[in-house]
């Protein structure tokens, strides 16, 4: 069994701080507009989440190349 890339284990960090990186503007955008502290931390956390699930359904949505078709068969094949 081979361990993952550094790339494999830091792509869900990637996925959070991305998502961080939007509902901290979002956060930031309402917090000037309306300055409500309370109600800047309602819409940042409610953005993180929808960014989190928008960014991991549409990386599912994306179809392996020939290099991870024939990874995932041999992965198949050691079980």
């Amino acid at each position: 069994m081979t361990t993952p890339s550094r790339q494999d284990r830091l792509k869900p960090l990637e996925f959070i701080v991305l998502s961080a990186i939007v509902s901290g503007f979002i956060g930031l955008v309402v917090l000037l507009s309306t300055r409500q502290p309370v109600l800047s931390l309602v819409f940042f956390g409610v953005a993180f989440i929808v960014t989190l699930v928008t960014i991991a359904m549409l990386s599912l949505a994306v179809k392996p190349d020939e290099a991870e078709k024939i990874d995932l068969g041999e992965q198949d094949k050691g079980h």
